[in-house]
């Protein structure tokens, strides 16, 4: 099987973020041959159409990465109900100018951490919406709603009792890009 390279991107910046350690920790559980290259977000302006024609480093960069990844995970939490402003920032930056989205065709993945006691169901929901519009094919199952005081070890490692969850899911989303990278 040839190499995979999957986009990542994080929607927290803070820097102790159960998301980012998630992220961190994925490729330890993947197969030979798959690279996670976590996306560097927290640099980009705030989106403006008027910068389309010209747009910063920042965003040229962000959206090279994800032309030449052969899928994107989102690895995001829950703010509001909804996706991170930043998050959505990158989505913008990456999509745009209309037309010249990065993201068509690009086989997605989600799975979020969070406190909270839905997890991050509702940000993974409004995700799909825009993944749909952006005409990314997205995992449909499993979903990965995840707690972080059951997922994340103190170091920053997976937990033995999600381990095999979190792997079944990997494993599901690798086949998925594998399946739609033709």
């Amino acid at each position: 099987m040839s190499d995979l390279n999957i986009a990542v991107l994080v929607g927290s910046l803070r820097k102790d973020s159960f998301n980012r350690k998630l992220a961190d920790a994925l490729p330890a559980l993947a197969a030979d041959g798959v690279r996670f290259e976590v996306q560097r977000i927290d640099d980009l302006p705030l989106y403006n159409q008027d910068d389309d024609t010209y747009p910063p480093e920042a965003a040229r960069r962000l959206k090279q990465a994800i032309t030449s990844a052969d899928g994107v995970l989102f690895v995001t939490p829950e703010y509001n109900r909804s996706v991170p402003g930043v998050l959505k920032n990158a989505i913008d930056h990456a999509s745009r100018p209309y037309g010249q989205s990065a993201f068509a065709g690009k086989p997605a993945g989600i799975l979020g951490v969070s406190i909270g006691a839905i997890g991050t169901a509702c940000a993974q929901q409004h995700l799909r919406t825009i993944l749909a519009y952006l005409d990314m094919p997205t995992l449909g199952q499993p979903e990965m709603f995840l707690a972080a005081d059951k997922v994340l070890e103190d170091d920053g490692g997976i937990a033995s009792g999600s381990r095999d969850f979190i792997q079944g899911w990997l494993d599901a989303y690798i086949g998925f890009v594998r399946k739609h990278a033709g």
